[in-house]
């Protein structure tokens, strides 16, 4: 059963870019929990640049970014390293935080069925607690409502 909205979150630890993630390290900030697809494919690559471009607005939110997909740290420290991301990318390839979150779907691609993750993105306030959930996300315009709903909180 996912986490739902207004739950706390239970705490992990994760590999990520830089070095080990845990939700208990990122206490006291907000938190927002991206999941996208593939590393270099073209909505997660714009979606990725949008977070990046807006970056220092969420900082001063008192917000942090973290990005997740099933790839491998290689093909994140690549991807990080081509977009210049200045915050941290996820390797979920065991699905632990995916299934936490509930993202793994059937989805089409080229007419065929494949389980991959739904663009999702979560907002986490600084008490750990799931204030904010979007999924089956659009790229065009989430970035920007997902900075407001973190300056709202």
């Amino acid at each position: 059963m996912p986490i739902a909205v207004d739950q706390p979150v239970p705490d992990f630890s994760a590999p990520a870019t830089g070095g080990d993630i845990t939700l208990s390290g990122l206490r006291g900030k907000k938190l927002v929990l991206y999941f996208y697809p593939k590393d270099n494919t073209p909505g997660c690559t714009t979606e990725g640049l949008q977070f990046r471009d807006l970056y220092p607005k969420f900082k001063k939110a008192g917000a942090e970014i973290v990005g997740v997909s099933r790839d491998s740290l290689r093909s994140h420290e690549n991807f990080k390293s081509k977009l210049e991301l200045p915050f941290p990318l996820i390797s979920d390839a065991d699905e632990v935080l995916c299934t936490l979150f509930g993202v793994i779907k059937m989805k089409k691609m080229y007419g065929k069925e494949v389980r991959g993750i739904e663009r999702s993105t979560f907002l986490i306030d600084a008490d750990g607690v799931l204030r904010r959930e979007w999924r089956g996300v659009k790229v065009p315009g989430h970035v920007d409502e997902t900075l407001e709903a973190v300056q709202a909180l």
